[in-house]
């Protein structure tokens, strides 16, 4: 099994979902960052992901990057949720957004606003106040959920 399919187990099994994976370098500093989601679904909303939950995540995770470790050299490992508001980059991402607020551009610089409906194959389909949406992943430039206070 690979890293991340062992981190995905752990992830699992304290119910959450893994988001996201990715090592960053910030202020000097090597950061394996891993994002994660709740797999539960409340009133039509993902729930959210408590500090203690983190905290759990991470203490089950640590041992498996002591013998395994995802960068060589010094890192610091960082685990969190993935926020309200986030980028969207991969089709996975857009699966696991389903009924949230999504901002895109895509295609020639256009902008498309609304509730995330569906994702079939490599389409979006996004409900905005007009219409349904329908954009082809690969035509999507830049994307990310979003809040409205």
């Amino acid at each position: 099994m690979s890293l991340q399919s062992d981190i995905e187990s752990m992830v699992k099994s304290v119910d959450l979902e893994l988001y996201d994976a990715s090592v960053v370098s910030e202020n000097d500093e090597t950061i394996y960052r891993i994002n994660v989601i709740s797999s539960e679904i409340e009133n039509g909303k993902r729930k959210g992901v408590s500090l203690d939950e983190c905290v759990e995540l991470t203490h089950l995770i640590s041992p498996l990057l002591d013998v395994t470790p995802p960068v060589s050299g010094e890192y610091r490992l960082e685990v969190g949720t993935a926020g309200i508001e986030r980028k969207l980059t991969n089709i996975n991402h857009f699966k696991k957004s389903l009924g949230e607020k999504v901002s895109l551009l895509h295609s020639g610089k256009e902008k498309t606003r609304g509730t995330l409906e569906k994702v079939e194959g490599s389409k979006i389909f996004v409900k905005t106040d007009e219409e349904t949406v329908e954009v082809e992943f690969n035509d999507i430039i830049k994307a990310k959920t979003f809040f409205e206070w």
